[in-house]
């Protein structure tokens, strides 16, 4: 296949197609779930009133020396940082519940932070802004995740971005095949998982428009891929985002993911720490975070599981021994 799937999957509820493995240590399943306008629901971990400054700049300097290290190795490094979805649906939040003007702003802000510390980055709002149209929406109504829609148009930008800063290696050729389009009726993660069963019935089930997986795209090919992307359930291979990616470089690309609980610093510990990194190094990165979890260091115990938790001495002595 042209699709590496590199992924570690922990017993977790499976909706819709989508894994949610999320840490909710601070909140009980009653009060996870924010429940909006028209059966909207939104994550209830993710502060829609403070935001935390210094652990936004502690993460971009760790990004940013990461970036240094992977230079010297000759590869590109892209920051991928999807946007949350209660500011994305501000209006369809409950009556009375407000959004504080930090929160709103902290997206764009992000991004010029990231822009100004030299780092590669793509402004994925203005994609999910496009990708609203007609039935088309941006989120799920009653789950954590973006879209397939959402997925795919954000794997465009990003594979134009990729083909204007570097010159892939190789023949093209070896892209995914994408398959065709189905719709499937599923509750979504926030209702299954946090919400009592008749609550759940009330909200109702969602249309998850997706793609039915290629066949040649469902065993293993161990060709080199020059892209390798590392997130969470975001781009895990049932949204689709990788499969486009490849299709659009025309490229083989591989993926190491894990549910949000393990966090993006394990995750991409794991790849680098991984046979196939010392074996074969990428051109270019992908590295995807999202915004209501940027600021967590690899150090947030209380947030990540416990074997996605690393000290800050350990997280520089594990990336100087891979990348010295």
């Amino acid at each position: 296949m042209n699709l590496h799937l590199k992924s570690r999957l922990p017993v977790t509820a499976m909706i819709g197609g989508l894994l949610l493995s999320l840490s909710v240590t601070c909140v009980q399943a009653a009060s996870a779930v924010i429940t909006g306008e028209n059966g909207w629901l939104f994550p209830a971990w993710e502060s829609l009133s403070k935001v935390d400054n210094t652990g936004t700049a502690r993460s971009i300097a760790l990004v940013k020396e990461l970036q240094q290290h992977l230079a010297r190795e000759h590869i590109g490094l892209v920051v991928l940082v999807v946007p949350m979805k209660a500011p994305f649906y501000a209006a369809r939040l409950p009556v009375g519940q407000t959004l504080s003007p930090a929160v709103m702003q902290r997206y764009d802000n992000l991004q010029n932070e990231l822009t100004q510390a030299g780092l590669t980055t793509l402004n994925i709002k203005p994609i999910l802004q496009r990708t609203e149209q007609g039935k088309q929406t941006a989120f799920y109504r009653a789950d954590y995740h973006w879209t397939a829609w959402s997925a795919e148009n954000t794997a465009d930008a990003t594979a134009q971005l990729i083909t204007e800063r570097y010159r892939l290696q190789g023949e093209p050729g070896g892209g995914a095949a994408l398959g065709q389009w189905f719709d499937r009726r599923a509750f979504g993660d926030l209702a299954s998982n946090f919400l009592p069963a008749i609550k759940r019935k009330a909200i109702g089930r969602d249309i998850y428009t997706v793609r039915h997986q290629a066949e040649n795209d469902l065993l293993i090919d161990d060709a080199p891929a020059p892209v390798q992307v590392i997130g969470n359930s975001f781009v895990q291979p049932y949204l689709g985002f990788t499969q486009k990616l490849s299709n659009d470089l025309d490229r083989s690309v591989a993926l190491t993911w894990n549910p949000g609980d393990v966090g993006p610093w394990a995750t991409l510990l794991q790849y680098l720490e991984s046979a196939d990194f010392a074996e074969h190094k990428p051109q270019v990165i992908i590295w995807q975070f999202n915004e209501g979890q940027f600021h967590l260091g690899p150090d947030a115990a209380v947030n990540w599981n416990a074997k996605g938790v690393t000290s800050l001495s350990q997280w520089h002595q594990r990336i100087n021994k891979v990348l010295p």
